[in-house]
């Protein structure tokens, strides 16, 4: 919804990335907020989550050893990395603020979640958090380190949250009670209450994504689309919009796609492929995407891994 060309040289081109030190820092905030409730509730302290953001921070650059690069150019007494992880800790605590941990008891962190529509499309994510209640009700948290976004631009990660909340409801029967996003870079938490219609609505958005996706796969018409996101693309040198030249389309690889089911009521409002969610607010949010559309590419070619949300 972004780009589509952004989406084709992510998941058909694979093209690299350079590492970002705004992701980075969302990735290892996250691994502390998981991992804090490891320890009892009473442990559950600001000082002590502080404490974890380096030991995490070394977790994550021993498995992505090119993480170092970040740093490559740090004084020697190190302290742009000292910087960085001072930020990542202010993120960190600014959470109590927000939420009482030691009066959670997440029912599941860092869930995986999968699940066929009745289109046949699979559909699958990563959930930070789900609550669930004495009384059943479930909720889904997700942890987001930049700034809310104006309430103009808001549609943009909610769709990932109901995205989430179709994928739940798939899966256990059950809509979610709510849906809570928190974000830490300003200290705000947005809700939603969703209902049925809301996630059938979130369906036949998909299936339009994935009717747009299926035709310029078969064509190989990726149009890039303009937005104030461009200035942190690193494809910028590939992309027409600055004078760049996509690589040769893989026609190789090319798959055989499935069909897609949309449905005819399917409006403009709903099914449409545009998204507003795409001003300094996307920029600013640097979590790693979690939802994607599964089988992308079909049997036999490059996996789907691009962010629906």
């Amino acid at each position: 919804m972004q780009c589509p060309l952004l989406y084709r040289f992510r998941v058909i081109d694979k093209l690299p990335e350079k590492p970002s030190a705004a992701a980075t820092r969302g990735t290892v905030v996250h691994a502390v907020l998981e991992r804090l409730f490891d320890s009892p509730a009473g442990e559950r302290s600001a000082p002590r989550a502080r404490s974890m953001v380096a030991g995490e921070w070394e977790r994550l650059l021993a498995k992505r050893p090119e993480l170092a690069e970040l740093f490559a150019e740090d004084t020697e007494d190190g302290a742009e990395l000292a910087r960085w992880l001072a930020e990542a800790e202010a993120l960190v605590e600014r959470w109590f603020s927000l939420e009482d941990p030691t009066r959670l008891e997440p029912a599941e962190r860092e869930l995986f979640v999968e699940a066929r529509l009745e289109s046949g499309l699979r559909v699958r994510g990563i959930i930070d958090r789900v609550d669930i209640a004495p009384t059943g009700e479930v909720r889904i948290v997700d942890y987001k380190t930049g700034k809310a976004p104006r309430p103009e631009f808001a549609d943009g990660p909610l769709f990932q949250m109901k995205f989430y909340a179709l994928v739940l409801w798939r899966l256990r029967g059950v809509v979610p009670r709510r849906l809570q996003l928190v974000f830490l870079g300003s200290g705000d938490v947005l809700t939603y209450d969703p209902d049925e219609g809301d996630l059938r609505g979130v369906e036949r958005k998909l299936l339009a994504l994935w009717d747009a996706i299926s035709r310029a796969t078969e064509s190989g018409d990726w149009r890039p689309k303009r937005s104030r996101l461009c200035d942190w693309c690193d494809h910028q040198a590939h992309c027409p919009e600055f004078g760049g030249t996509p690589p040769p389309y893989p026609l190789t690889i090319q798959p055989r796609l499935p069909e897609p089911r949309v449905p005819d009521e399917a409006g403009t409002d709903e099914a449409g492929t545009d998204e507003a969610g795409t001003d300094e607010a996307g920029a600013a949010d640097t979590d790693t995407a979690h939802a994607d559309t599964a089988d992308a590419a079909g049997s036999g070619g490059p996996a789907g891994s691009g962010p629906v949300a």
